[in-house]
Formats: structure tokens, C-alpha cells, sequence
């Protein structure tokens, strides 16, 4: 009887191990089955999580770009002066999108922001004339100084042409306007009023405060542009609208001007030259390398632009005699950059002196006749030069 309960139980216990082996691959199917879901589920999620950083970096880089495009000037090229009128009371979005449909800017909304992040205020109702090559900046600026009651004409705008020097400015400035010439000449004279600029803009002028023998300190940075001359403003204004625009267009070299060991006087002096000595920009960029050959060969620069300069006329032919000179400005005399600019750069001379093309030549002449300039790395290679582009007419 025992054996027979010992079979029974053994008989039972098979049947529990059969029901469990079943239970359990059942279990196992269900558990596999669970974990391939939960590998679509979680491959589904990171799709999803990828797509949607995808789309966020996408949207993110594009309002990035979108805010830097409306920050730059809507055409830097275009000098075209556009009128437009800022009602009284106007808010920034609205003068924003003032200027947008004036297209002086890209952007009104973007004009907004960053007249919010700037904490701009206090910009005056009246008539502007602005252009699509200036900066948000610059604009602000304009506002803020005020606008004309009257629409602007012809008359209230005063362009001041690449390469002009002071005395060239002020007879310009009384010629359009009704400022006299003996008048701005005193402004340029004016050490109280140098120093105030020279507070607000130290990284451009600090370096002219500290030059010697100069006949003006302002000289080279009085920007050749487009300014609007309103009957409200002063003489202090209209070159404090010069010396901005001159810093605006310097801000974003200041660091690599001290990375090359220069200072923004050096600068400015060389690139007062070569406004005058090259045509093209190609020129432009060889000669300012010529200048540095001759600084470091601690050769005289021997322009000619500094013997106008240092005469204070304006002449076709230098003379050996006009070579002699007694003044600071006599490059052909005195070695190094002189005190400083011997007239007023455009953008374009400055980063030529910035971005020079490297050559070992040590001289350069141009052809009267055409223009061209043609590089020697001696003196006698110059001099055949000359007398082949320069004395053939003679």
C-alpha cells in the first residue's frame, strides 16, 4: 500500500512539473513578447526625441541667423539715403516697422528687441534720412539726437568724399550748410571737446590724445559718409556723428589691431596713405605691405601725400624742393608714421592695412596715364620704372 501511495504521489508531481513547464513557457512567450514591445516602444521614443532636437536645433540656428541677419545693415554697399517720418508718440516696435517698410532694415521686430535689450529710449518724433548701408546703432543714435519738423531735401544732407582732409570737410561743411569754415576749424581745435570725445570713445581716440605735433587730432577719423544736418544741431554734433560713424566701422578690429602691435593712430596714419596711393583695393593691399617693408627696413615712407600734407596745398607735381620741407609730416625727412593721418580713410584703406597682400617689394609707381602700379624690390628696378611711366611724357 505504501508503494502504491509512492507511485501516486510520484504521479502527481509529474503532472504538477507538466503544468508548470507549460506555465512557464507560456510566461516566457508573454515576457519576450512584452520586452519586443518595449524595443519598438523605447526605439519609437528615441526617434521621436531626436526628431524633435532635430527640429528644435533647426528652428533654433534659423532664428539664431535670422536675429544676426536683422542686427547687420540691410545692404552695407547701398548709400542711397531713404526719408522717412517718425510720428510723435511712437513706440520702438513702431518705428521699427517704420524703418521696414522704408527698407532702411531688415527687420522691425528685430529693431525692437534690440532697442529693448539695449534699454534705448527717448527716441524724438520727426523726418530722417536714413540708408540701408547703416547699423541699428547708428540709426538709434539719429533718434535719439532728433529728426527735422520739415521733410528733409537735398540741402539737408552733407557727403564727405573718401580721402578728404579737414580743411577739405570744413570748407564742404560751409559750402551745404550754414556753418562757417573758420567755425568747424575751431571745433577741430578744440581740446576740451576732443577730450569728451575721447572719454566716450577711448579705444578709438586715446591713442590720438597721446600723439605729438599733430595739426588736428580728429584728423582720420571723421568718417566719409552721408550725415544729415539738422537746424537744431550743432557743429559738436555733426562731428560727433563722424567720429561714431568711424568707430562703428573700427569696433570690430580694435583686437587685431593690438594683436599686430599697432596702435589705432598707426593705423589710421597708413591708412590715410594709401586712400591716396592706390585706386583698387588690389593696389591698396600691396602698397600698405610696401609701407610695412619700409617701417621695418626703417626706411622713409617718402609719399608724396605727406608733402601736400605738410605744405597745406594741393598740388599735381612734388618738387624735390617741396621734399625739404621743415614740418612732422615730412615722410621723405622723417622716418616712422609721422604724427598721424594726413587725411580722412574709407573702410576699405583701412582693412587693406589690416589685411595686407605680403610682398618683399620696397617700392612702388604709378602710371599717369593709366592708373597702374607697377612694384620694385631695388632702387635702380624703381627708377627705370619711373622713367618708363613717368617721364615718358616729358
Amino acid at each position: 500500500m505504501f508503494h502504491r501511495l509512492g507511485e501516486k504521489f510520484d504521479e502527481l508531481r509529474q503532472m504538477d512539473e507538466e503544468f508548470e513547464g507549460d506555465l512557464s513557457e507560456e510566461s516566457n512567450l508573454k515576457r519576450a513578447e512584452r520586452r519586443k514591445e518595449d524595443r519598438v516602444v523605447r526605439k519609437i521614443v528615441y526617434i521621436l526625441t531626436i526628431g524633435i532636437l532635430i527640429v528644435a536645433g533647426i528652428l533654433a540656428i534659423s532664428g539664431y541667423n535670422y536675429v544676426s541677419a536683422g542686427l547687420k545693415p540691410l545692404d552695407k554697399n547701398d548709400k542711397k539715403l531713404v526719408q522717412v517720418e517718425v510720428p510723435s508718440g511712437s513706440s520702438n516696435r513702431q518705428i521699427g516697422d517704420i524703418l521696414e517698410d522704408g527698407d532702411v532694415i531688415r527687420d522691425g521686430m528685430v529693431f525692437n528687441f534690440y532697442t529693448k535689450f539695449k534699454n534705448l529710449t527717448n527716441f524724438q518724433a520727426g523726418y530722417y534720412q536714413f540708408s540701408p548701408n547703416m547699423t541699428l546703432d547708428q540709426i538709434s543714435k539719429e533718434l535719439q539726437q532728433g529728426g527735422s519738423a520739415e521733410p528733409l531735401d537735398d540741402a539737408s544732407k552733407l557727403t564727405v568724399p573718401e580721402g578728404y582732409d579737414v580743411d577739405k570737410i570744413a570748407s564742404l561743411v560751409a559750402k551745404k550748410t550754414d556753418f562757417k569754415k573758420e567755425d568747424f576749424i575751431k571745433v577741430m581745435k578744440d581740446d576740451k571737446f576732443f577730450d569728451q570725445l575721447k572719454t566716450q570713445y577711448p579705444d578709438l581716440l586715446t591713442d590720438a590724445g597721446n600723439a605729438k605735433d599733430v595739426r588736428y587730432r580728429l584728423e582720420g577719423y571723421l568718417f566719409p559718409a552721408t550725415y544729415n544736418v539738422h537746424k537744431n544741431r550743432s557743429l559738436e554734433d555733426l562731428v560727433t556723428q563722424m567720429v561714431d560713424t568711424t568707430n562703428q566701422v573700427l569696433t570690430p578690429y580694435y583686437n587685431q589691431i593690438k594683436e599686430k602691435g599697432l596702435t589705432v593712430q598707426e593705423v589710421m596714419t597708413l591708412a590715410s596713405l594709401v586712400e591716396k596711393e592706390g585706386v583698387t583695393q588690389s593696389d591698396r593691399k600691396k602698397i600698405a605691405q610696401v609701407f610695412f617693408n619700409r617701417i621695418d627696413a626703417q626706411m622713409a615712407l617718402q609719399s608724396d601725400i605727406s608733402i601736400l600734407y605738410a605744405l597745406g596745398e594741393h598740388k599735381e607735381v612734388v618738387t624735390i624742393k617741396d621734399t625739404e620741407v621743415d614740418s612732422p609730416y615730412n615722410l621723405y625727412t622723417n622716418t616712422g608714421y609721422g604724427p598721424g593721418p594726413f587725411d580722412n580713410p574709407s573702410q576699405e584703406a583701412i582693412l587693406a592695412v589690416l589685411d595686407p597682400t605680403e610682398n618683399d617689394y620696397i617700392y612702388f609707381v604709378a602710371d599717369i596715364s593709366t592708373g597702374k602700379v607697377y612694384y620694385a624690390k631695388t632702387y635702380e628696378e624703381h627708377m627705370e620704372l619711373v622713367e618708363k611711366y613717368v617721364n615718358k611724357e616729358k
